[in-house]
């Protein structure tokens, strides 16, 4: 179902809209309670000093931090005596212009708008990769995060932020009692189904793992003895650790081993001897997410969140849920692999193959693959396998050092491909330099064969500075152009300029706009039509080859021992189960994959922010903005508006502020669209998987085999794979209801408030026009910082060069101009 506006308030109450609702892209109309004109900015955090913010930065990085930092502070300076002077005009009147309430909302949004959203950066990978360790190297806290060895770490989340207090804190959030019921209940139905009359003999510790894991949970929230009880009988025990009723567990310390000793328990976990656990560790399996704080890191700027991301999810539907999303919004993703494995195993490539989904639905726009371990390495071994001709070895580091280059050749080239084969060819992460690293975090620490620099730790941190970089100024950028347009508005309202001609030129404007919207929609019925043919062709295929996935993923080459208990688990989830010790196994997706591989390319150009194509969304956005503003910039100029006018350059500010605010509403809605083929095969199985999991006794697997191979067969002779495409093309639908429901309101709104100006009331503001010529240089100075922070970057790159190439660029950039 489409989005709808909101609708205008009832009467002549005076009402403005709240800041979050006020941003100037949704709101037709603006409604809230009289007494929030009033409100005061919410107070801002309380920043660390200016030279502790940017320690984590090199000194050209600082500079241009600084300045864009500089830009951002002056603004909202700007913005705040704009607010206080409406307020001061407003404060007695009974009645409040729509123009004003607008005017404060939007300056109250801007004003309380956060400095920059978190960049998280999402180091994925399964346990015993080296995701602990990598993070312990780049925030030079070496056994700060639990690492993988006869103790096994949490299936949890866990996000590292350096933030701006002088305390280490740790933050362990809890299942709600809720989520604990649900998946105590799907626990104890695992391992009761076993014990009924006729059932199959198992040894719980000699399986895939779902028996031994809910046993797990179950004693060490409980302990020993727990498993033999029922769900209701366990709803009734009290759990062996303290329970806070917050569900949240705060930790703080002064120094980092401090905090790691007591976040420890929590995290990590003895495998057996359950009686021997702290009551901390007990909490484990209760366990949502932690999240942990650095004091004023001097490696990792503030707004970077380093997140710990397992390989599977989580048998639990909540922690899965939250795993899913964790991926989905994290800008960059590093899949984690340990030398011995990534030649030889399969982990990676399935956590690729996720990473390249997380570019498809959601936020990400950068997949490397990050090889950890590479001190690791049998020389004698190596030489006798080497095959790189006559070139000598010398030592355990020179074949390190050779290899780590063979493994980023051979990985590169790989990867590249295969994000070729599912990403746009203009897509942002096919363009980066680095799509592989080699790490050694024990190396970084010990340096006895490789130097700082060659165990990349700090590639990785140069690679987090420039992505906040860059996301600083596309974020001030954005804001001191909003606020520069917002400016622009509250001045011309003091101005009688042209008035009596002011409807008749706004009408033709009207009508353009609703010429252009039409075009617009159809632009877009035309964008999203590319899908079609690749969503038929994948049915076809799903339809020919279900069969043998399905018999794929239902055989086991071991046989049914131990495995019919994780295809109980399996369908306990309709179709999902993830675990700590196996590869994740989702049906839905399984069987649907024919579809994604048709689709992934085109999918991925459609939302694709990169060259215009006629495939491509934003371009036809953007077409649409420009054509708007060209007539404005039109009429202006035939109204007689003069070339600096107010009007006009507001008009022109506010499409750039509300077209551009429709990103966040179509990435939102990008997920749901690109999970709308596994959801709906997974709604048509549901009934089946719910028949299955019910089946206990002899033979127990093959008849839960039988109920769903049954069920899959008469679902695709009714049309499963076809209503799953009618989902999709049915959801790309909304997003284009969605989409011009917005343009059309939101403009509308603002054409019907700049078409207010000569009631009178406006006349009566406060004069902003020192503000505005203030914003007016920061605007300005935009064009000037970007270049002072391109020059420092050439500079940087130019001062890195060997002498020999840095010599070579100079004599070519002398003879380019000419010296």
């Amino acid at each position: 179902m489409a989005e709808t506006e909101p609708r205008p308030h009832p009467g002549n109450t005076p009402a403005v809209v709240s800041p979050d609702e006020a941003t100037g892209t949704d709101c037709c109309c603006l409604v809230k309670a009289e007494d929030d004109v009033f409100k005061e900015p919410m107070k801002k955090r309380r920043r660390s000093g200016p030279g502790q913010r940017f320690r984590a930065l090199q000194s050209a990085e600082q500079c241009a931090l600084k300045e864009y930092e500089k830009l951002e502070s002056r603004t909202r300076r700007v913005l705040s005596n704009t607010y206080q002077k409406l307020l001061q005009c407003v404060f007695l009147d009974d009645s409040i212009p729509n123009g004003v309430k607008y005017l404060i909302n939007r300056l109250l949004a801007l004003i309380e708008k956060p400095s920059l959203d978190p960049i998280y950066i999402g180091l994925f990978g399964s346990t015993g990769a080296g995701k602990s360790s990598l993070i312990n190297a780049i925030i030079q806290q070496a056994m700060f995060l639990p690492v993988s060895g006869e103790s096994i770490c949490t299936s949890c989340i866990v996000q590292v932020r350096s933030g701006c207090c002088e305390q280490y804190e740790a933050k362990i959030h809890l299942l709600s009692d809720q989520e604990w019921k649900e998946e105590l209940k799907n626990l104890t139905k695992l391992l009761h189904s076993a014990e009924e009359p006729g059932g199959e003999e198992v040894d719980p510790w000699d399986g895939d793992g779902a028996v031994e894991e809910a046993i797990w949970k179950l004693r060490m929230v409980y302990g020993t003895g727990a498993e033999r009880k029922n769900y209701e009988e366990l709803l009734r025990a009290k759990p062996k650790g303290k329970i806070p009723t917050s569900r949240v567990i705060t930790l703080k310390a002064e120094e980092a081993g401090e905090l790691s000793i007591k976040l420890d328990p929590y995290i990590r976990t003895q495998r057996r001897d359950v009686d021997g656990e702290s009551a901390e560790t007990r909490i484990w399996p209760l366990i949502k997410h932690v999240e942990v704080t650095l004091p004023k890191s001097s490696l990792i700027p503030e707004g970077v969140v380093l997140v710990d991301i397992p390989g599977t999810g989580d048998f639990n539907s909540k922690r899965d849920e939250m795993w899913k999303k964790t991926i989905d919004k994290c800008s960059a993703i590093w899949v984690i692999s340990d030398i011995e494995r990534v030649s030889g195993g399969r982990a990676h490539e399935d956590l690729l193959n996720e990473s390249i989904k997380a570019c498809q639905r959601g936020f990400c726009r950068d997949v490397a693959l990050v090889v950890t371990k590479t001190d690791k390495l049998h020389l004698l071994e190596y030489l006798r396998e080497r095959k790189l001709g006559n070139q000598a070895v010398q030592s355990q580091r020179e074949a390190v050092l050779e290899r780590n280059e063979m493994i980023k050749q051979q990985r590169s080239r790989n990867l590249k491909e295969k994000l070729k084969r599912k990403l746009p060819a203009d897509s942002k992460a096919l363009e980066t330099s680095d799509l592989v690293y080699t790490v050694s975090a024990q190396e970084y620490w010990q340096k006895t064969l490789l130097t700082e620099e060659e165990t990349e730790i700090p590639k990785l941190r140069e690679y987090i500075r420039k992505r906040l970089l860059d996301e600083k100024r596309r974020m001030v950028t954005k804001y001191v152009t909003e606020a520069f347009g917002l400016l622009l508005l509250t001045d011309s309202f003091n101005s009688t300029e042209n008035l009596p001609n002011e409807h008749l030129h706004l009408s033709s404007l009207r009508r353009f706009v609703e010429e252009r919207t039409e075009l617009l929609e159809r632009a877009i019925e035309q964008c999203f039509a590319h899908i079609e043919r690749p969503l038929q062709e994948g049915v076809r295929v799903a339809r020919t080859s279900y069969r043998r996935i399905l018999g794929a993923c239902l055989v086991r080459s071991k046989g049914n021992q131990g495995f019919h208990q994780t295809l109980k688990a399996v369908c306990l989830k309709n179709g999902i189960y993830a675990s700590r010790t196996l590869a994740r196994i989702d049906l839905n997706q399984a069987v649907t994959q024919p579809i994604y591989d048709q689709i992934d390319p085109v999918f991925g150009g459609i939302f694709r922010a990169g060259k215009p194509a006629d495939s491509a969304l934003m371009p036809h956005i953007d077409a649409f903005k420009h054509s708007l503003q060209e007539k404005m910039a039109e009429i202006g100029i035939r109204s007689g508006w003069k070339c600096d006018s107010y009007k006009k350059r507001f008009l022109i500010q506010e499409i750039s502020a509300i077209l551009g605010g429709l990103e966040g509403h179509i990435l939102r809605r990008k997920r749901r669209i690109y999970e709308s083929v596994s959801s709906s095969i997974q709604n048509d199985l549901k009934p089946y998987y719910e028949e299955a999991a019910q089946i206990t006794g002899k033979k127990a697997c093959e008849r839960m085999k039988d109920v769903l191979r049954r069920g899959v067969e008469r679902q695709v002779a009714e049309g499963m794979f076809e209503r799953a495409q009618e989902r999709m093309q049915h959801q790309f639908q909304q997003l284009k209801n969605g989409i011009t429901e917005k343009v059309k309101g939101s403009i509308a709104t603002m054409l019907t408030l700049v078409s207010s100006q000569g009631d009178g009331l406006y006349k009566e503001l406060a004069d902003v026009s020192s503000e505005h010529r203030e914003m007016e240089k920061l605007h300005r100075s935009l064009r000037e910082v970007a270049e002072n922070a391109q020059l420092r970057r050439g500079m940087q790159d130019f001062l890195r060069m060997s002498p020999s190439k840095a010599s070579q660029n100079l004599t070519a950039s002398w003879a380019q101009h000419g010296k």
